[in-house]
């Protein structure tokens, strides 16, 4: 009994030292409504996605490989449309076009030093999702890319061996009609959902 009350003594002689919850304190914002003070909170957005039916295992087979072959060509595209940008900008301060196809020959050098080992590993479906998605993120087609930044010469050269292995540079992405599977998978990926 002399030890509980000693403990007990101790304990409320020294309130300091016990720990209790932690006293963060969380700003709480209110609103008036009807004439009452009601709480309010931010909530960060949450996704919510149901879990996708398919007709048949080939229906499922072809969108986990439409998934895949997005998933691998996304971060070319985003890739592609920073590097648009920066050669543009660069070939807006030039006025000659002998230094505008110079600064093209040392970009085109670059990038293949940089991709095309990359992009030479992309599937035949892969390399298509790919120049549909450069389409979307750029706002133009491949073909048009290659001649603004090649000239007609060269874009209609790539655009014929293309069409040889069944591309088709001048494809546009069409978000709300063919390629709405691909801009829905875009969504998911850009929001962190797969």
């Amino acid at each position: 009994m002399k030890k509980l009350v000693i403990i007990l003594s101790l304990a409320f002689l020294f309130p300091g030292f016990l720990f209790s919850q932690n006293s963060k304190r969380i700003p709480l914002y209110t609103v008036q409504f009807e004439g009452k003070e009601i709480p309010e909170a931010w909530i960060p957005e949450v996704w919510v996605v149901e879990k996708r039916l398919f007709k048949s295992k080939r229906e499922e087979k072809k969108y986990n490989k439409l998934v895949r072959n997005v998933k691998k060509a996304y971060p070319y595209s985003i890739i592609c449309q920073i590097k648009v940008r920066e050669y543009n900008d660069q070939l807006l301060k030039i006025s000659s076009e002998g230094e505008k196809s110079k600064v093209m020959k040392i970009a085109e050098k670059d990038i293949k030093k940089q991709f095309e080992k990359d992009v030479k590993d992309l599937t035949f479906s892969q390399g298509k999702v790919l120049i549909k998605l450069i389409d979307r993120q750029t706002g133009s087609t491949t073909y048009s890319i290659l001649k603004d930044f090649r000239g007609t010469i060269n874009a209609v050269l790539w655009q014929s061996l293309g069409r040889i292995f069944g591309y088709n540079l001048k494809d546009e992405y069409d978000a709300l009609g063919d390629d709405k599977e691909i801009e829905n998978i875009v969504f998911l990926i850009e929001n962190g959902v797969i």
